[in-house]
């Protein structure tokens, strides 16, 4: 007769199943606890979608904390981009960037920084005169061009002479013709200048600035000046950007001509501006930056 074969497998211990128990355990604390770190780290934010630029969506206090503390600016912030094809020759100088259209003789624009040390110097305008720009080709502004202007136009400074005090080649450099657009008498000895001493002051206030300012051309047929035909601008604009811990832009539009009241009836949006004249201003911004300062204007936020 076979005997029956005797099974060698033990029946678990209790031993073998308080440990199982424990690894198990152990094993499914480790899990909860790993996803409850996971969740709770307090250096992960998830950040609400910042509003588009032009929306009127209202920011907190604890968001304009956040955008703000530590904004620098990138190299070159003052330099816009065309977002409409436009005739360009860049020309650098010391103290300011322009881009020069052959086709109007004027500026598409011009961008400077200005800080708060470069607000004065010895270098007063006065002994200084204005000269054409053998930079671009021909035919170019001469002096002689506004000599006479039947439509009581000057010669109007885009980077103008009084933020260029501070250095004998940016003083000469401004008054290239290249700088220089006809503006309305009245306008460039009222309205514009009070702007201009405006910004001279936010320099000071807050250390530094960034202005872009230039023509605007409404009709692809302008009036002209001089023998040279310069375009008669039918505006002008000026944006104005301050960075730190409270970062703020201005925007504002002038109408080439005899113009009266407060700046804040000039003033709107950065937004507003690059629609009318077809850039795209502190493009190198941080995106979330750039939209908040452009979408609103406020005086009040300035000195």
């Amino acid at each position: 007769m076979r005997k029956k074969k005797v099974s060698n497998t033990q029946p678990p211990t209790l031993l073998s199943i308080i440990i199982a128990l424990c690894i198990f355990g152990y094993a499914y604390i480790k899990g909860r606890g790993d996803s409850t770190a996971t969740n709770s780290d307090p250096t992960t934010v998830v950040a609400d979608s910042v509003p588009t630029a032009g929306t009127t969506e209202a920011v907190s206090t604890e968001d304009e904390a956040e955008d703000t503390t530590s904004v620098q600016a990138p190299s070159g912030i003052e330099i816009p981009r065309f977002t409409k094809k436009r005739q360009s020759q860049i020309l650098i100088r010391l103290a300011y960037t322009a881009s020069y259209n052959k086709y109007t003789r004027c500026p598409n624009w011009v961008a400077w920084k200005l800080t708060a040390d470069h607000t004065d110097g010895p270098y007063v305008r006065k002994g200084y005169r204005f000269h054409e720009d053998l930079d671009v080709p021909y035919p170019r502004a001469y002096y002689e061009d506004y000599k006479g202007s039947p439509y009581g136009m000057q010669r109007g400074h885009m980077c103008p002479a009084a933020d260029n005090k501070w250095s004998d080649e940016a003083m000469d450099e401004c008054h290239l013709l290249t700088n220089i657009c006809p503006q309305y008498g009245q306008l460039n000895g009222g309205e514009w200048k009070d702007l201009e001493d405006a910004c001279r002051d936010w320099a000071r206030d807050y250390g530094c600035i960034y202005i872009v300012c230039g023509p605007i051309f409404y009709s692809n047929s302008p009036r002209e000046i001089g023998e040279h035909d310069i375009s008669v601008p039918d505006a002008f604009f000026k944006v104005v950007l301050r960075l730190g811990r409270n970062p703020q832009a201005l925007g504002f539009i002038y109408p080439n001509d005899r113009c009266s009241g407060p700046m804040s009836d000039y003033v709107m949006s950065v937004d507003a501006v690059e629609k009318t004249v077809g850039l795209d201003f502190f493009s190198a911004l941080n995106d979330a930056v750039e939209n908040k300062v452009e979408r609103r204007a406020n005086l009040s936020k300035w000195n």
